[in-house]
């Protein structure tokens, strides 16, 4: 079986997200990946590679974690890895989309992540701003309809005024 369906068997199973197990392990999980974002940010431009258990080791961390952040990062590379399939020998790349990452940062709520110092020197104030609002905004659906007046045709299309119909 290829680490990552065995991450998420483990890490997504009924018995985890309900349990205090499962809270101690997001926990670990999350200051793991935020130590490894603190690697990453200083020098965002560099392409990080190696295998997955290189940098597993690297970043100091069970192989298991590494195969999770691999699978979360995964969107925000400028090259996918082929992570359904890797195995702890399989060569991975690391080569971000700065942007990108931001951007998914927000849309997944990671506060803790995209709040780091580290983009202070990456992106600048007014363009993560942006860069906030874009994404909180790609969920918002406008309603462009106006509002009906008393004397408008009816939208039933009845052919009558509103007055007369729908709005009485």
């Amino acid at each position: 079986m290829a680490l990552l369906q065995e991450w998420r068997d483990y890490a997504y199973s009924e018995e985890m997200q309900n349990s205090k197990e499962g809270e101690k392990l997001w926990q670990n999980y999350f200051n793991l990946e935020k130590g490894i974002y603190e690697q990453l940010l200083e020098a965002p431009e560099e392409t990080v590679e190696g295998t997955v258990q290189e940098l597993a080791e690297k970043y100091e961390v069970p192989l298991s974690m590494m195969v999770g952040f691999l699978d979360g990062i995964n969107d925000s590379l400028k090259e996918k890895n082929p992570i359904e399939t890797m195995e702890k020998d399989t060569v991975v790349k690391i080569n971000i989309d700065i942007e990108k990452l931001y951007y998914n940062m927000v849309e997944c709520n990671a506060q803790w992540l995209y709040e780091l110092p580290q983009w202070e020197n990456i992106l600048t104030k007014e363009r993560r701003k942006e860069l906030y609002l874009e994404q909180k905004n790609s969920g918002t659906i406008h309603n462009e309809n106006r509002k009906v007046g008393r004397n408008d045709p009816c939208p039933c299309g009845s052919g009558k005024k509103y007055k007369h119909c729908c709005g009485r």
